[in-house]
């Protein structure tokens, strides 16, 4: 009898933790656009709930940087993208499709919960692949510098760093390029002063989740290096 092992079983424990941070990646980047419509109250300013989601992703490029190394994070930061657009252009396909008389939910209520706008949509994307690798440069740059040492500078300077690029990037294409753009008489673009309220806001609310996840960074990149053995020296 021949007994066929499973592919995760056979898997080496590097690998294994390594598809776990994967999946977290890229189900937090994806629950970032699901969750964007909501907004919330944080000191008088309207924010969306995919700031509560979006830093995951800069903790996990973090933590697989400072184990795996650059390559491995770059690795991430383009499979999440590839992913961000293959599950956009399926939401529009669903947005097109017909309706069914049966259907629990109608057009309305599915477009609004799926019916990303197009700025926000490419903002989104830009701002995504630039942070990123912005991030992981960061990163990869102050850990040759402090030579190995002081993790919590480089998890807090490049976060810090690539949430500014990316809030700035998101707000500017999505508010303020697309409305010139898309030729729609409705939309209007924001003034700078609105602007600048709303990447201040955001950014200040990124920044405080990005210093308290430091801690997080720390343990994971312990206990990671402890059980597979390959964290860098």
């Amino acid at each position: 009898m021949i007994v066929t092992q499973h592919p995760i079983a056979g898997m080496a424990l590097p690998e294994r933790i390594f598809m776990v941070l994967a999946s977290i990646f890229i189900t937090s980047l994806i629950l970032t656009n699901i969750i964007a419509g909501k907004y919330f109250m944080f000191l008088g300013l309207p924010l969306s709930c995919s700031t509560l989601v979006y830093p995951f992703t800069f903790v996990v490029t973090d933590i697989v940087s400072e184990v795996y190394g650059i390559h491995r994070a770059r690795l991430l930061v383009l499979a999440g993208f590839i992913v961000s657009i293959v599950v956009t252009i399926l939401v529009w396909i669903a947005n097109q499709l017909p309706i069914a008389p049966t259907s629990p939910i109608d057009t309305t209520t599915f477009g609004q919960l799926f019916g990303l706008f197009p700025g926000v949509v490419l903002g989104s994307m830009v701002g995504y692949l630039t942070a990123q690798f912005v991030d992981v440069q960061i990163f990869e740059y102050l850990r040759i510098v402090t030579k190995n040492k002081h993790l919590w500078i480089r998890n807090n300077l490049s976060t810090l760093t690539s949430q500014l690029i990316d809030t700035i990037i998101v707000v500017t294409i999505a508010w303020v390029i697309w409305p010139m753009i898309d030729g729609n008489p409705v939309t209007r673009p924001i003034g700078w002063q609105v602007w600048s309220k709303i990447v201040a806001g955001q950014y200040l609310f990124k920044g405080l989740l990005a210093l308290l996840d430091t801690p997080l960074v720390y343990i994971s990149t312990y206990l990671i290096g402890k059980w597979i053995g390959i964290r860098r020296s």
